[in-house]
């Protein structure tokens, strides 16, 4: 059986995807079909480049849920997953004197 193109049903299938050549180069059809492959990109946008900072550091300590969460948000965003004055340990005062700092300087 040769597999028939997964946008137009009509042509071989010599591209990735499922697609056939003229689908496969037609502006905005690759997009619609996801990648078959097992080494695709997979998860929240596996984002590469310059990402702004998060507006306010953390203070969930590393390892917990509760910065899991907030890594996760955080790559949703696009920004960066860490901000400099995120909580190292439990307990720690840094993300608080951040904030106050900027509470002062506004």
């Amino acid at each position: 059986m040769i597999a028939t193109c997964r946008h137009c049903s009509k042509s071989k299938v010599n591209r990735p995807r499922g697609l056939c050549w003229s689908c496969y180069y037609t502006p905005g059809v690759k997009e619609m079909f996801p990648s078959t492959s097992k080494y695709a990109r997979r998860g929240v946008g596996n984002f590469s480049g310059n990402a702004p900072l998060p507006s306010a550091p953390t203070t969930a300590a590393p390892g917990t849920p509760e910065k899991l969460a907030v890594l996760e948000q955080r790559a949703k965003l696009k920004q960066a997953l860490f901000h400099p004055a995120d909580a190292r340990f439990a307990g720690d005062a840094r993300p608080h004197e951040f904030l106050k700092t900027q509470a002062v300087a506004a």
